[in-house]
């Protein structure tokens, strides 16, 4: 597999996530808690993650070393915990701003794990997606003032549980296929939800009130795609680069506020998007130049 595509599925993991804080705040428009949504998605995850496990059964799965998923899949549960109760006090794209900073949280963590130091030119596209993520979330201008304490807690939590779910993802799994992965992983989220979420949606109905919609578009874009890919692609670039590659997350995050909760937009903001961009294409350019000079 050409290395190129590695990052690009980071990419598109990411942008999925991107995704989850808009769907979360349509549930809540139709009725339902954030609550219900978070533990909706990866019970749907979770069933869908088997039902692939089952369609693949002819082949071999290995669930040798399953034990060192259970991080990722506790990381993964309490993300989707912490996350879900940051949008209850805020706006959906201050809630991804918050969740965002996982850029340079994941690259503290990858950094004192390697017992290194930052790269010049990763310290150079953090500074460039902090940048674009205050223009790119509209808060230059806006009043902030009156959102609770909560908000504030809950989102900076979501983004060190993020940046602790995509440090976990860093080792392959030596022999186990990705199809398993994902079950394994989904497993033990699932098991952390149920446990501080919402699990009498099995038998209170709002299953059959609609809320299996949200469940099904929450957990294939909040789990089976972005873990899946996850899985495949960190062990291949890196957490510190994976965590600047995710910063498409918020790009996403605010057009989908945009265009489905007619969240307000801003030239600033389509400035800010750009901005990202180009800090997130900024490591693997440089990566590229130096492997054209090796050669």
């Amino acid at each position: 597999m050409k290395r190129w595509i590695y990052p690009v599925m980071v990419v598109i993991a990411s942008a999925c996530y991107g995704i989850l804080s808009t769907n979360i705040k349509l549930a809540m428009k139709a009725g339902f808690t954030a609550s219900e949504a978070v533990t909706a998605q990866y019970m749907t995850g979770f069933l869908l993650a088997v039902l692939l496990l089952a369609a693949t059964w002819g082949k071999h799965h290995s669930f040798k070393g399953w034990a060192a998923l259970i991080p990722a899949g506790v990381f993964t549960g309490m993300t989707g915990i912490v996350y879900g109760r940051s949008l209850i006090y805020l706006p959906a794209s201050l809630a991804v701003v918050l969740l965002f900073q996982f850029t340079w949280i994941g690259m503290l963590i990858d950094c004192i794990a390697a017992r290194r130091l930052p790269k010049k030119v990763e310290l150079f596209s953090l500074a460039l997606l902090f940048i674009g993520t205050i223009l790119a979330a509209g808060v230059i201008g806006t009043d902030i003032s009156g959102i609770p304490w909560q908000g504030w807690a809950w989102g900076l939590a979501a983004a060190l549980s993020f940046s602790l779910f995509v440090f976990s993802n860093r080792k392959a799994v030596p022999g186990m296929d990705t199809v398993t992965r994902l079950a394994i992983t989904s497993l033990f989220a699932v098991l952390v939800v149920s446990l501080f979420q919402s699990p009498e949606i099995l038998w209170n109905g709002k299953i059959q009130e609609g809320l299996w919609t949200y469940g099904l578009l929450l957990g294939t874009l909040g789990i089976i795609v972005p873990v899946s890919l996850f899985s495949i692609a960190i062990p291949q670039v890196g957490s510190a680069l994976a965590s600047i590659l995710s910063a498409t997350e918020l790009p996403v995050a605010v057009t989908a506020s945009v265009l489905l909760l007619n969240e307000p937009f801003r030239f600033s903001q389509l400035a800010g998007i750009f901005v990202i961009l180009g800090g997130m294409m900024l490591p693997t350019w440089a990566d590229q130049r130096r492997n054209r000079r090796a050669l």
